[in-house]
Formats: structure tokens, sequence, C-alpha cells
């Protein structure tokens, strides 16, 4: 979606001009643009959206093909809150496009509230586009999908723990399903003194044994070290247990259109009210944020490779890092502001970094070796590209004109 250069141009000397104002020690009030005739005529898009002239962005048009020979039926197990809902509702598109047929099971009930949120609320491009979509709990699964449903793939999209994934692998073994995929997380790694996080190449199942090659050893040496105690690893060892062919993946941070979990949001709400946006610590600590058409296609690939795939753990991620202070820029080019970055210590300012900034306030950054080298996976996420694009959604939904509370970030700008 194209963010005009006039309308870039007009923010960027609204922006200019509403740069914060102090008044008296310690006091902050920032000038709020949003609500200004300026804001309106920068985005003409917020304006018409908000009277229904204007439709939601969309990932795009997928082409719909017959399920040719070979193809093959899979179910998604999708989360119904949380950022990876997202994922399944592109990888639907992918291998929709594909010629895959696909059936999405969402967690909960159609009724619900989640559902009134993207990425639900768009599910009728996936019905458009020839996919099922039931609701039901995972717990059940065959009652949910109908005793007569047959799949050649199962991905569990949902499931953080053992408890909530098992049901789902049991069902897919003893209905003769011939191959598990499971959507971990990242996050299950143990710190590291030297990033980035390197995932596994094989079979979790066992340690290095003797009959293993001094190659395969190696590798399987390299990995780096899991937190056992995380309910994802629990999980991609039972996985390993029950099937031959299977993989996990595990994402990080992500953006793209439809995903419900702030994370360039939390950067344009500061930036479009002239207000500093507050990072703890140096800034320079690097992370890694994805386009969810990575993380989906990477995925599809599996579904396509279940050879190549198979007994594989795979970094769901880009292959390129950025620091906190890089992104503060690159979300202030795109909505075309000069960013003010206040960098603080949570410690001397007494806040909690957790609740005060939306990533790890540490290096937290994976790479995608074995999907580039396993599957032949190349990533497209362009961040600054994409930035732009996810700011013209921000600008015609309204968001940045609406009241909110920045508390903490008015504690930690008094203590600055």
């Amino acid at each position: 979606m194209a963010f005009s250069s006039t309308a870039a141009a007009s923010t960027a000397a609204a922006f200019v001009s509403g740069h914060r104002r102090r008044s008296g020690a310690g006091q902050y009030r920032p000038n709020n643009l949003l609500s200004s005739s300026s804001f309106l005529s920068a985005f003409p898009r917020a304006v018409a959206a908000r009277v229904g002239a204007a439709p939601s962005p969309r990932v795009g048009a997928v082409t719909v093909r017959a399920q040719a020979a070979g193809k093959k039926s899979v179910l998604i197990v999708n989360t119904n809150g949380g950022g990876h809902a997202v994922i399944g509702f592109y990888l639907a598109k992918d291998l929709l496009a594909a010629g895959h047929a696909v059936t999405v099971l969402t967690v909960g009930d159609e009724g619900s509230d989640k559902m009134k949120k993207p990425p639900f609320s768009r599910f009728s491009e996936l019905t458009s586009a020839g996919a099922t979509t039931v609701w039901g709990d995972p717990a059940d699964v065959g009652a949910a999908v109908g005793g007569a449903a047959s799949f050649d793939v199962v991905l569990d999209n949902n499931g953080k723990d053992l408890d909530a994934v098992k049901p789902v692998v049991d069902w897919a073994k003893a209905a003769g399903v011939a191959q598990f995929l499971f959507v971990s997380s990242a996050g299950i790694y143990t710190p590291s003194d030297e990033p980035p996080h390197v995932e596994g190449c094989m079979s979790i199942a066992g340690g290095l044994t003797p009959a293993m090659s001094a190659r395969r050893r190696r590798r399987r040496a390299m990995q780096d070290a899991v937190k056992e105690s995380a309910g994802h690893v629990g999980v991609e060892k039972y996985i390993a247990e029950q099937f031959g062919s299977w993989a996990s993946f595990r994402p990080q941070y992500m953006i793209g259109s439809g995903n419900n979990k702030d994370c360039e949001e939390w950067f344009f709400d500061r930036i479009v009210r002239g207000r500093p946006v507050p990072i703890p610590g140096s800034g320079m600590q690097v992370t890694n944020i994805s386009h969810v058409r990575d993380l989906a296609s990477m995925l599809a690939l599996a579904v396509e490779s279940p050879g190549a795939a198979a007994g594989r753990i795979f970094n769901c991620v880009s292959d390129r890092a950025v620091t906190f202070n890089g992104l503060v820029k690159m979300c202030a080019a795109a909505a075309g502001a000069e960013p003010e970055i206040l960098h603080y210590d949570p410690a001397a300012v007494g806040v909690d970094a957790k609740k005060a900034f939306p990533f790890r306030n540490m290096h937290f950054y994976a790479e995608p070796r074995a999907a580039k080298e396993v599957l032949g996976w190349r990533s497209s996420t362009n961040l600054p590209e994409d930035l732009k694009e996810r700011f013209a959604e921000y600008a015609s939904s309204g968001r940045g004109q609406k009241e909110m509370s920045f508390d903490l970030d008015d504690k930690i700008i008094a203590a600055a």
C-alpha cells in the first residue's frame, strides 16, 4: 500500500511543529497533532476509512486453483489470540494459492468478541478462496473438524505446552496423518553471550551418539541450549517421539497486516503524538522482526518438502537483525517524522521494562540457517519498506487519533 509523498511531507511538517514542550521541571505536555485538521488532511485515507469509504488493507488476492494430484489436505489448528494467529492466516493463503485444501480450526466460539478482530474478521478471504473454517476445542479436534475429515498434514499453531498439544498429536497419529508441524517459539532459548541463536537441524530425540558422523555430532553440539522447563520444549520432544515426519518452527517478533498484537504500533503511537520514544538501556540491543509472510512461506515449504523438513527445527525468522534505536528511526521515517529517543535505566527510574517496553530488554536474535540450507527458503522482509505499508494502515485505522494513556512514559520522562 503506497503512502503518498505529499501526505508524508505534510505529516513531517506537522510533526516538526508539534515537537514536545516542557512546562516546568519534570512536566511534559505533548502537542496532540492527531486531533487537528492538519493530521486529517495529511491522512485522507484515515478519514475515508472512518466513514467506510476505503477498504481495509489486504494481504493480497488469492488465486484459487483446483486441487491437483499430489496436493495435500492441511489442517491448521489456530490460536484465537496473541500474535501467532496471523501466521495461520497467511499460511492458509499461501497453501490455497498453491492448490492445497485447507481447513482452519480456530480455538473457541465463532461468535466471540475475539472473532471481530483481525485476522479472524478477515476469514472471508480464506473461505472465498476455498478454505473451510471451523471453531471448537482442540482437545476434541476430531469432533471439531468432523469425524469423516482426513488430512495429510496437521499444523498446531495454538498450544504452548504438552497439555494443550498432546490431544492434537494423539488424534493426528491415530488418524494416520503423515506430517505434523508445530509453531513453537524462539523464546525457549536460554540467553546467549554469542548471538544469534542457532537451531537444531535434526531430530531432538536423544543426544550425541557414537554412531553419528563427526559432522552430525558437531551440528548437534552447536545447537543453542533451550530452557528445558519451557512448555514448547516438552511439545517438541513429544512430537519427535510420535512422528517420523515432523518439524518445529520458532518465531520471534513479527509485523504484517492482520496482526493483532502490538509491535510497530507501540512506536507509532508515540511518534504521531510528538512524544519521545522511551528506550531502556543504550538502544543498541539487537532483535529480529519478521514480516509474517516470511514465516508463512517457510511453513509452506515444509508442507511441500516433507522429506527435507522431517525431524528438524527451524528458526522462523527473517535474516536481518535490527537495534531498538534503529527500529525507532525506521518507524519515524515511515511516518515522515524526526524521531526523539529517550534512553533510560529501568532500575534507576523504578519501572519494569517488561511493562514499559514491548520487547525483551536484551539481545534476542536468531537466524534462519536451517530453513535456508534445508528448504531453500529466502527472506523477503524489508523493514524500512514494510513499515511504510504498516504506517499507512495505522493512519487509516484511526488509532492515531484515539485518546491514550502514557502513564509509564510520563514517569520515565519525569525522571530522565
